[in-house]
């Protein structure tokens, strides 16, 4: 086994050992992402800190001081701003932007020793369900099955690749309507989405701000927990973030849910879905009733409001995140005509610095916050939304601990397959992830099984609030129990 394809945990028990240094980790990642191009996952490279980051760590575990994220190397989704490093949001507008600060899970991650190899692609400013919206072009899957190319999720689809496909030993990612948990099952990855306020905001480009919040992808649970613990925490620079203390989340995978409730909600089978995906939610169900758990049937009436007040919801919050993007201050401006007057620049640089996608939902989120429509559109998804949480927060009263859905509705499609048709098609990936956003409670997509193509198929538990570490729990006994041990194999190293 190379030195990239080690988990979080193996590779933080063999640099205490000595049986390998922080420099040569990263050295075996550096090596992987540059032969694996044909995955345009990394977009930005920084071998040079990475080196610096890793001789660093070295001397932290010489001395006995390390941490457990010391001296490993994991790549960082675009969305970060990075200090002196382009953070670019996957975004024309932000072009040739180098932050002079440090977001701050990333200055988190890096005082627990971690070495960051570069950025990573991603959805442009996080919208997007396939990473198909990218101003660096398609990031792709690292699973083939046949001659497409496929999509690794988005919009952590750089993130989801680069972990599948051995490139860093983790990686961050940022979930808004699903945005780690969907890439993560596309991949045959582990993906967790905190509880709402369990990791800091600050210094993440903003696309939705109630419902954006940043998580780990990993290989496996015990690595997400080992992450999350370094990543979260209380950040008095981010008003959302909660002054709650942050457990050990890995002391608490101890594989024991006996008598542990989990809800199996009616509204989630939806018509059409997959045989396939029909029967991996009741092996899942079957694994934790084997473990102990008591499978329960539930209700959350308000679930088929969901995905519309998501889409109302998220592009209004959109709309007024983005109106900082003006050509003033930094990143793209537009080259300008006689006569042209400060409008003009606006309109040509948002033209010019948007994608298409950007700009859709850029042009929703004004329209439900215009004047006239407030009220339908904008006051009313609000309401909804309340009412989605108040479903949740009823079946927890109940004293269910968790639900199993599944986290997607399909495996990975094709890159190009979806993106020309109708863009509701596109939202539906999300059909199963959104609600957890809305209510701001913590999910996790595992991966289960694969799917007859020989497509990585991944199973969604939604948490009480605050509670990741019973959430990992549940995750890590269904982990153990599917057993899932495929991998990608190498298609991009040929030639």
């Amino acid at each position: 086994m190379s030195l990239n394809e080690l988990t979080i945990a193996e590779a933080r028990d063999a640099l205490r050992k000595g049986d390998t240094t922080a420099a040569e980790l990263t050295g075996a990642c550096l090596s992987a992402i540059e032969k694996a191009g044909a995955l345009n996952a990394f977009v930005h490279h920084t071998p040079e800190i990475a080196q610096e980051q890793a001789a660093a760590a070295d001397q932290r575990l010489k001395a006995g001081d390390a941490p457990a994220l010391c001296g490993i190397p994991l790549g960082i989704k675009d969305l970060f701003c990075t200090r002196g490093v382009p953070s670019q949001a996957a975004s024309g507008i932000l072009e040739g932007f180098r932050p002079e600060y440090e977001s701050t899970v990333t200055r988190q991650l890096f005082a627990s020793g971690a070495v960051m190899l570069g950025k990573l692609n991603m959805d442009e400013f996080a919208m997007g369900s396939s990473n198909e919206t990218s101003v660096y072009g398609n990031a792709v899957n690292p699973w083939k099955v046949d001659d497409r190319l496929l999509t690794p999720g988005g919009s952590s689809g750089g993130s989801a690749a680069a972990v599948a496909g051995d490139l860093c030993l983790g990686a961050t990612g940022t979930d808004t309507g699903g945005s780690i948990r969907q890439p993560a099952a596309f991949t045959g990855i582990v993906g967790i989405k905190p509880t709402y306020g369990r990791c800091s905001r600050w210094g993440i480009v903003a696309f939705a701000s109630s419902l954006d919040q940043a998580g780990p992808m990993t290989k496996t649970v015990r690595d997400a927990a080992i992450m999350l613990q370094a990543m979260a925490g209380h950040d008095p620079m981010d008003s959302t973030s909660a002054d709650i203390p942050v457990p050990d989340f890995e002391a608490a995978l101890t594989g024991d849910i006996r008598g542990k409730k989990i809800g199996i909600p009616r509204e989630y089978r939806m018509e059409g879905m997959p045989a396939e995906i029909e029967k991996l939610w009741a092996d899942g169900a079957a694994m934790l009733r084997d473990a102990g758990a008591e499978i329960v049937d539930i209700s959350l009436p308000h679930t088929k409001y969901a995905l519309p007040a998501y889409y109302v919801v998220a592009p209004a919050e959109a709309s007024s995140n983005l109106a900082r993007y003006d050509g003033v201050r930094y990143g793209h401006r537009a080259a300008l005509g006689k006569g042209d007057g400060i409008v003009e620049m606006y309109e040509k640089t948002r033209a010019e610095g948007f994608g298409k996608e950007v700009q859709r939902r850029v042009m929703i989120g004004t329209y439900v916050l215009s004047a006239g429509f407030y009220d339908a559109y904008y006051n009313r998804a609000r309401k909804v939304r309340a009412l989605i949480k108040r479903d949740f927060d009823e079946v927890f009263a109940a004293g269910v601990d968790a639900i199993l859905t599944p986290a997607t509705p399909s495996s990975a499609f094709g890159l190009g397959e979806m993106a020309s048709a109708d863009p509701v098609q596109m939202y539906l990936n999300d059909v199963f992830t959104v609600t957890v956003n809305l209510a701001g409670l913590p999910g996790i997509s595992v991966p289960a099984g694969l799917d007859q193509k020989g497509l990585p198929l991944g199973l969604q538990l939604i948490g009480r609030p605050w509670a990741e570490g019973d959430l990992l729990n549940h995750a890590y006994v269904l982990e153990q129990a599917a057993g899932f041990a495929a991998r990608p194999a190498k298609w991009w190293l040929e030639g």
